[in-house]
């Protein structure tokens, strides 16, 4: 099982939230999640961007691929493999 940290869309149209989860890649985008870790608001000034820093780690630590855009934003947050 290839396992994915990546955006779960939520919000309105033209209004996304984001919750940052831990998937299985043959899921579907808002399909079934194993597990939540954060959350990525990009419409705030700046973007909010909250995620659970042990839990990040566990899940790389485990083998978790992030996606380009979950990547980049731990990065940010300073969580790197």
């Amino acid at each position: 099982m290839a396992v994915k940290i990546r955006l779960r869309r939520l919000g309105y149209k033209k209004h996304p939230v984001y919750r940052v989860v831990v998937a299985d890649s043959r899921n579907a985008r808002d399909g079934k999640v194993i597990d939540e870790i954060g959350t990525y608001d990009p419409n705030q000034e700046p973007s909010l961007f909250k995620v659970d820093e042990e839990a990040a780690k566990k899940w790389l630590g485990n083998g978790a691929q992030p996606t380009e855009s979950v990547a980049r934003l731990l990065k940010q947050a300073g969580i790197e493999k």
